[in-house]
């Protein structure tokens, strides 16, 4: 099973990826040396890439309280829509 990498993980190996890539290293030897696929480092690169480690923590906290917002949405637009047909009488 894979594992799961925390975003401060994935930012320390980026960190490490890039000093291969200053060093003339290919990313094939980049992602060899962080232990990682090279479709996994594009992905990394493009979500994480440019990030410092407390950015990081802040956007998955950011997430984290996005989804929480829109779960209390959307439950309570099912209470109003609920609501809504038992002002009209439709049991």
């Amino acid at each position: 099973m894979a594992r799961k990498h925390k975003p401060e993980e994935i930012i320390a190996k980026l960190r490490e990826a890039e000093i291969v890539l200053a060093q003339g290293g290919t990313v094939a030897d980049a992602c060899r040396r962080i232990g990682v696929t090279e479709q996994s480092y594009y992905r990394w690169h493009k979500e994480y890439g440019g990030l410092k480690m407390d950015q990081a923590r802040r956007m998955k906290e950011l997430e984290k309280e996005n989804a929480r917002l829109r779960r209390a949405v959307s439950d309570l637009t099912l209470d109003k829509l609920i609501l809504q047909e038992a002002a009209r009488g439709n049991f």
